[in-house]
């Protein structure tokens, strides 16, 4: 009698606890009503199966593409197999590691069958009610793959803490173990696959598996595309084409080396501030994410308050580029963009702005300018810039000597790095919003991806040159030379307490690239006054972010001193973008106008903006 009362209660939304009484209804979508035709369907499934087996191999057969992609799984095997070491060596531990799962896994059960009772037997709140991957309602209304659900998070949840509680291990392998099941946790999850997944299952039953018909020949299609490498797509790139509904603001490459073109953007204003802006991008990717249209370009928007622009648009390098080193870039990137500034505008005093590793760059350059009593560059901004990788995230995991090695030698053969591979390495970070949520729309439901300028951007990837990537790797990831004063440039130990000008240091709260926490360490390394501020969202949102949108929010608390989380506790939270208060910023420090420069000055331009190099492809 207690329990039919209970069964009688209704939670807050006046519906029954526990699993609803069987409906014939719910299970119809996942009845099967044509079997001939699924039968077709999957015969031609695996036809297009075969074709993208054909683009893997044919560069391989013919010696276009030599692999080297077992070492990552040879190294995730190694660094698993000693946290397996830990708990198999001691028959104790064993047993503890697999009685936590398999009580977890009973509990589950336990609470199954008393939901199908009809009694409430919630587990407290759900800790991943918010995960898109089971946004549908069948997730939690239907008894199995509720079941499913609940039974990966809890396998998830132990294999991280097999991790944690593994003793014995350094950091750097307890880092790698814990992204490496991420990896797996994220590849192995029910949502990826079409039996397990209520949303894929109900599709291909109702078009009898055309779904994955159109998903394999779109595989076909992405190898193809990528040369025997699997070139995931995740917008309609048909859409997007640069000079033409991107990279649009007005302007004039001036002048071209063998690492970069120069270009300068035509004024919009009757004044411009007296000192130019030098904007020195990533070569990792293109400068366009400054530009991607004008309602988000923080190219035209500095334009339109008043900036001389001036932006470095790297060249996607080849074989020919090898032995360019960070030298190369600081001398034929950063000080040929001074020298062409010099010469379009008569200026002498420039404000740079370094984004990401060309931050770095820009960093280096600075301590490597003030050895040489170079004082061009009057004050420096770094967007989500890393000059001390202490507690630069992820990336770390591919950046210990072994695997730096394997790249090393990687690159001899081509001379340099294929793009590809940094965007892999990138996605990976954040794969279940940048990997597996675009293999189950393209290759299970057979979706072409809508299109996106962002993710046009992000798919657009570069080289990079041997020499150079060598030396940001050991330099930075490994060796962290720069913040110790032991990176040698231009024959030169340089220092970034010799960076006296000031700096405006831009981190982004939740960013996976560039932490905000590794931003805020690094600000203590300069000589001269940092503003450190910390922006909503991420490494790119959180910088792409118009002032109209009002989007976000900016963080400020005075000098990057003493405990971040202190700092960041203490922070004046401001709503909305902080390009505004750079802008202001900048013309503290010097707002003295000149009339408009014309592009260029005496100078023959070489094209039109956004020239040449930023549209080629890799």
């Amino acid at each position: 009698m207690a329990q039919d009362s209970k069964a009688g209660e209704r939670d807050a939304a006046g519906e029954k606890p526990g699993f609803q009484p069987f409906d014939p209804a719910t299970i119809e979508p996942y009845v099967l009503k044509d079997p001939e035709a699924l039968t077709v369907n999957l015969a031609r499934m695996v036809e297009q199966l075969g074709k993208a087996a054909s683009a893997w191999l044919a560069p391989r057969e013919s010696g276009a593409k030599v692999d080297t992609v077992s070492e990552p799984m040879v190294d995730m095997v190694k660094t698993l197999s000693k946290v397996s070491e830990y708990w198999m060596a001691d028959p104790r531990r064993t047993l503890e590691a697999q009685t936590m799962l398999l009580g977890s896994y009973f509990n589950i059960w336990s609470r199954t069958l008393s939901r199908m009772g009809g009694e409430d037997a919630a587990a407290g709140p759900d800790l991943h009610a918010k995960d898109k991957r089971f946004a549908d309602e069948d997730w939690v209304k239907n008894p199995f793959f509720d079941f499913l659900r609940q039974a990966y998070f809890v396998t998830s949840d132990w294999a991280e803490k097999l991790v944690t509680d593994a003793e014995g291990l350094d950091e750097h392998t307890r880092h790698k173990a814990a992204f490496y099941v991420k990896q797996i946790a994220s590849a192995v999850s029910p949502s990826n696959f079409v039996t397990t997944n209520p949303q894929l299952y109900r599709e291909t039953v109702a078009s009898s598996g055309a779904n994955l018909v159109r998903g394999m020949k779109m595989l076909a299609e992405d190898i193809a595309a990528g040369r025997g490498d699997l070139k995931m797509r995740q917008t309609d790139t048909s859409k997007f084409a640069i000079g033409e509904n991107m990279a649009l603001t007005p302007g004039k490459v001036l002048a071209q080396s063998d690492v970069c073109q120069v270009i300068q953007y035509d004024a919009s204003t009757k004044e411009v501030l007296k000192r130019p802006l030098l904007i020195c991008p990533p070569w990792i990717n293109k400068f366009y994410i400054l530009d991607l249209n004008p309602a988000k370009s923080f190219i035209k928007w500095a334009v339109d308050q008043g900036h001389t622009v001036f932006v470095i648009s790297w060249v996607n390098p080849d074989e020919r580029h090898a032995g360019k080193d960070w030298e190369a870039y600081a001398r034929e990137g950063i000080g040929f963009a001074l020298d062409t500034i010099k010469q379009a505008t008569g200026e002498d005093e420039v404000n740079a702005i370094g984004y990401c590793v060309g931050g770095t760059l820009l960093a280096a350059t600075l301590a490597l300018h003030a050895k040489e009593g170079d004082k061009r560059i009057r004050s420096a901004t770094l967007f989500t810039t890393q000059v001390d990788f202490t507690y630069a995230g992820d990336l770390k995991v591919f950046a210990d000597e072994e695997q730096i090695d394997l790249i090393e030698r990687g690159m001899q053969a081509t001379g340099y790095l294929d793009g590809s591979k940094m965007a892999t390495a990138f996605n990976m970070l954040r794969a279940s919003e940048l990997i597996w949520p675009y293999f189950v729309n393209n290759y299970l439901k057979g979706q072409d991806p809508m299109p996106f300028d962002l993710l046009y951007w992000n798919s657009d990837s570069t080289r990079m040159p041997a020499a150079n990537h060598s030396f940001y790797l050991r330099n930075c990831y490994l060796n962290n030379t720069l913040s110790k004063g032991e990176m040698v440039l231009a024959g030169k130990t340089i220092s970034l307490k010799d960076v006296k000008i000031p700096i405006y240091n831009l981190a982004t709260k939740e960013d996976h690239i560039a932490p905000a926490k590794s931003v805020f360490v690094g600000s203590q390394l300069f000589g001269g006054k940092v503003t450190y501020v910390m922006a909503g969202s991420g490494h790119i949102a959180g910088v792409v972010n118009p002032p109209d949108k009002n989007k976000y929010q900016y963080w400020t608390g005075g000098p990057a001193k003493g405990d971040f989380d202190t700092w960041v506790k203490k922070a004046k939270e401001t709503p909305g973008s902080w390009w505004t208060h750079w802008d202001a910023w900048i013309k503290d420090e010097d707002d003295r106008m000149v009339p408009a420069r014309k592009t260029g000055g005496s100078m023959n331009s070489i094209e039109e903006a956004p020239g040449s190099y930023v549209r080629v492809r890799a």
